[in-house]
């Protein structure tokens, strides 16, 4: 990297904070420390401040300072636990605006990254572009078999200028965590390791693709959304090829009801969506702001633009499917304790203390119509809960509640009056009954087949030498003493226990086998088997547990 274009970028960031008067954000803070109070004296501050609230003046610095800060103000703004209400609201008003490079120059990077001429690749390349973002911009072109497609080619020289800017913005934040403990508490070094991620991926366009594929074959056949399909033949990692899609803008009402779409259903499908995405398939669209978003007539969601995905653990989902079933009951003791399950609050927080915090924020909110709720607001008061309690915010479901924010968005401008809960509630109970008890058991069984299969033959000889050692101990007499007979006891449990989990990972097979097994070559009946299966273990684990007379 240039040493004399990172300072002279400095200086440029300099003017801006000046010029906005962002010193505040740091010398204006109640915890400065004593050493750097001397600072409030600096001539910079001895004439008016800025009328402006400081949120408006960092949006307009973040806007001066261009489309890297731009985009990183919009994920900052999705941090509600991190920053005031305001900040946050003005952080939200950012619109990532940027003038097009020209179009003969778009053309040449495409014949650059195929090394060929843009008349072999296409039939047609429209110059002007359709879009323009801060990473990249978008093209209309035609393939040679007449498909209709759009040519996504990433800035050129953006990477450069990208990490230059992180650098500083890195600098700035260990800067500000090493003298502010608020900025420790923010976790400001975090947060723009995060946003270097973030940016950084998106710069990939065969990772875009990739998600792309991937979300679209999550949804074949679904007739709630549709991907378009990405030509890989004619995609690189800075240009990316893929069909071609048309519909009506998101928030276009007027559009949307004059097509005869009914928004109440297009409404409950976002949420419908939004929850297989998360629960189903582990793998969503993180981006889903009303700019990536179209309908069609017919009632059907179609999505573009996937740099931004999110996955979660299995445990984190599990967490996360009780903390909102529990909401959905109004059991704020099991919210409580399955914040603590997750270690996302410290294992030593008294229950009722944190119990009765969560009912004060979510009572309120019960029985109103989305019209009349707003997420933004309850995720606020939740994080302020989360502070009072000590409890870390994970960086993992960051993504999670911008994305949740993007369909709140959604659905107060397609039908105010949607009951999320009463959408979301049926699809968690559904869920969380596929993840426990025997639809459970079943599930993980037909994951872990092929290892199970390897155990399998084994099986019989276990049995054979468990029953053996059962039938060869001796019967024990009065002189053998009680602890010869405490031992003996202790050995049939467990060897019944042996026996009984034998049949049961054997029943659990047969069940979870489907097509041919052994068992369809002799004609028995699979769910017999299973039911003869379990209940032979049932009854040697009873009887070799039944209490001696």
């Amino acid at each position: 990297m240039n040493p004399i274009s990172q300072s002279l970028r400095a200086i440029k960031i300099m003017r801006v904070v000046n010029r906005y008067r962002l010193d505040e954000l740091l010398f204006d803070s109640p915890h400065l420390p004593t050493s750097l109070k001397l600072f409030r004296l600096m001539p910079w501050r001895w004439f008016g401040r800025d009328p402006r609230d400081i949120g408006e003046r960092l949006r307009l610095a973040l806007e001066e300072l261009g489309p890297i800060f731009v985009k990183f103000g919009q994920i900052l703004s999705t941090r509600r636990d991190l920053l005031p209400p305001a900040v946050a609201d003005e952080l939200a008003r950012l619109q990532d605006q940027v003038p097009p490079f020209p179009g003969e120059l778009a053309a040449a990077i495409v014949e650059q990254a195929f090394k060929q001429p843009l008349t072999e690749l296409f039939a047609s390349f429209d110059t002007e572009p359709l879009a323009s973002a801060s990473i990249a911009q978008v093209h209309a072109a035609q393939l040679h078999n007449g498909r209709q497609v759009i040519v996504k080619v990433v800035r050129p020289d953006i990477e450069p200028i990208i990490r230059r800017d992180l650098a500083l913005m890195m600098r700035l934040a260990q800067l500000l965590e090493s003298f502010l403990a608020d900025a420790r508490r923010l976790h400001a070094v975090d947060v723009v390791a995060d946003y270097e991620i973030t940016i950084l991926d998106e710069l990939d366009m065969v990772r875009e693709a990739a998600n792309a594929n991937q979300i679209r074959r999550n949804f074949d056949g679904d007739e709630r959304l549709y991907i378009p399909e990405v030509f890989w033949e004619y995609t690189r990692n800075n240009v990316m090829v893929m069909e071609r899609v048309s519909g009506l803008p998101v928030d276009n009402i007027a559009a949307l009801t004059a097509a005869g779409v009914n928004l109440e259903k297009l409404a409950e499908r976002g949420v419908e969506i939004f929850f297989k995405q998360v629960f189903d398939d582990n793998f969503f669209h993180a981006d889903m702001h009303p700019g990536n978003i179209m309908v069609e007539p017919s009632g059907r969601y179609v999505a573009v633009d996937f740099g931004i995905v999110g996955t979660l653990e299995e445990a984190d989902k599990r967490y996360l499917a009780e903390n909102f079933l529990g909401f959905f009951h109004r059991d704020y003791h099991a919210v409580a304790k399955a914040h603590l399950k997750a270690g996302w609050i410290p294992a030593d927080t008294r229950l009722s203390h944190f119990e009765s915090a969560i009912r004060a924020v979510c009572e309120p909110i019960f029985d109103k119509p989305l019209s009349e709720i707003s997420f933004g607001f309850v995720l606020l008061r939740l994080f302020q809960v989360a502070r009072r309690f000590d409890m870390q915010v994970q960086p993992q479901l960051v993504l999670l509640q911008k994305t949740l924010l993007n369909i709140e968005g959604l659905g107060r401008t397609l039908y105010p009056e949607l009951d999320l809960w009463k959408t979301a509630k049926p699809y968690l109970e559904r869920w969380m009954n596929e993840q426990v008890g025997w639809r459970g058991l079943l599930r993980t069984t037909q994951e872990q087949l092929p290892q199970l299969a390897e155990t399998l033959p084994e099986i019989p000889f276990l049995l054979h030498e468990a029953l053996q050692r059962l039938a060869d101990m001796p019967t024990t007499t009065p002189d053998n003493g009680a602890n010869d007979s405490k031992q003996q006891r202790s050995e049939k449990r467990l060897i019944g226990a042996i026996v009984g989990s034998a049949l049961i990972i054997s029943a659990t097979l047969v069940y979870a086998l489907s097509g041919f097994t052994p068992l369809s070559v002799i004609g028995m009946p699979r769910l017999p088997v299973v039911t003869l299966g379990l209940g032979l273990a049932g009854v040697i684990v009873l009887a070799i547990n039944w209490p001696d007379d």
